[in-house]
């Protein structure tokens, strides 16, 4: 091969060498962007696809379970105010002869009472939680024991209500209106929920919208209010679920439920200076509440008989405790609140004044676990053990719960 052959054939050797880098270079971006398209693509159906599954859960619950969330109607007997009016110169037409008949014509308006007349004062929501009509409900909505409560089903029947029960202890209450085979909700499990999981609300939105549906998340756990209601004062809510579904005046009484379509919760408070802010009672803490009406036709609580402050680290600090969980138990701000009432199972137990109850059944009692959720999970005739903390020193207590008196 002479020298002009050599120079051609090194220079086609380089070229092809080249092309050939090229070309696969090409091919290969051609085939990782190809391979990255795909699994954009992928990742983005699954997104649909989960996203598409969720908004199916979502209507199948609320056509599983609207039929059995119900609105409460709220009446009463009123005064029925008439105005009339008044003429401060009496019959005497005096006057009327120097300065012509209409001159003193005239009266001051007056009010008075003409009866009485059935006015709507408010509404509330409330599920069925039995086929021959039990309902659950918020204690604040059927709190007026004068007022008389009627049940509107989703297909706008109506129903006499009977308020069966009021929990003494947190806001819960029990209706009850007479039929049988009515749709049902069932009851899920609460100490099984995850922050981020996604909920429903169905309720009587504003005491105007009926079976409102809402979704959110569940955005706290074990969380502490103070609960208000016009005209029936504050109570304190310990161990509350904190949702971002939107909850709103009317809604008060009705189920928070999973994608199962069981209730975990009822819808009891908002926050008022937020916005979707809003609390449920975690199900598990009235379900013997709920056996206990369906049983003996009223609520059936256990009872320890101790005034107490749950302590954290603030309380134990200032107090300079020994501990910084468990409940303190400690009298109230008036003579006659004592810390341990008398004849009761705590004082049969030998508790005293300062003691601190640490465990309930080898359960750390503290701000997530109140003595008072503790105590709900029993019954009255139950004997418990406690772990108490008596003056420095660590003791185990056994108690036999008796039943909470009204």
């Amino acid at each position: 091969m002479d020298k002009q052959n050599k120079k051609l054939f090194f220079i086609t050797l380089i070229c092809s060498i080249v092309f050939s880098s090229i070309v696969a270079g090409a091919v290969g971006f051609w085939a990782g962007s190809l391979s990255q398209k795909t699994d954009e693509l992928n990742l983005l159906q699954d997104r649909n696809i989960v996203k598409v599954n969720e908004e199916s859960d979502v209507v199948s619950v609320v056509e599983k379970v609207s039929p059995a969330v119900v609105s409460i109607i709220i009446t009463k007997n009123l005064p029925k105010i008439e105005e009339y009016y008044f003429n401060p110169f009496g019959d005497d037409d005096f006057f009327n002869r120097f300065f012509g008949d209409d001159f003193f014509n005239f009266g001051i308006p007056q009010y008075r009472q003409n009866g009485t007349e059935e006015r709507e004062i408010g509404g509330g929501t409330g599920f069925i939680i039995t086929s021959d009509g039990y309902i659950v409900t918020n204690k604040h909505v059927v709190a007026d024991e004068e007022a008389e409560y009627t049940v509107m089903m989703n297909d706008e029947s109506k129903y006499d209500a009977e308020v069966v029960a009021r929990d003494p202890t947190t806001d819960f209450a029990v209706l009850k209106i007479e039929g049988k085979d009515f749709p049902t909700i069932d009851l899920g499990d609460s100490d099984e929920l995850k922050v981020g999981q996604t909920v429903i609300a169905i309720g009587n939105a504003l005491g105007e919208f009926r079976n409102t549906v809402s979704v959110g998340v569940i955005s706290g756990l074990s969380r502490s209010i103070t609960a208000s209601s016009f005209g029936f004062g504050s109570e304190h809510l310990v161990g509350v679920i904190q949702t971002d579904a939107s909850i709103n005046h009317g809604n008060s009484g009705g189920p928070l439920l999973n994608l199962a379509g069981q209730v975990i919760g009822i819808n009891t408070a908002i926050a008022q200076d937020a916005q979707n802010i809003g609390f449920a009672i975690p199900i598990n803490e009235v379900k013997n509440s709920i056996e206990s009406v369906k049983e003996y036709g009223k609520i059936i609580k256990p009872w320890l008989g101790v005034r107490y402050i749950m302590i954290n680290k603030s309380i134990a600090e200032s107090n300079k405790l020994d501990v910084d969980y468990g409940a303190l138990i400690i009298r109230g701000e008036e003579r006659t609140d004592l810390a341990v009432i008398p004849g009761s199972p705590a004082d049969k137990a030998g508790l005293v004044e300062n003691d601190i109850i640490l465990e309930v059944n080898g359960e750390k009692i503290d701000q997530n676990y109140p003595l008072m959720k503790a105590i709900a999970k029993f019954k009255p005739g139950d004997e418990i053990t406690l772990k108490v903390l008596h003056k420095g020193e660590e003791k185990e207590v056994k108690v036999r719960l008796e039943e909470l008196k009204e």
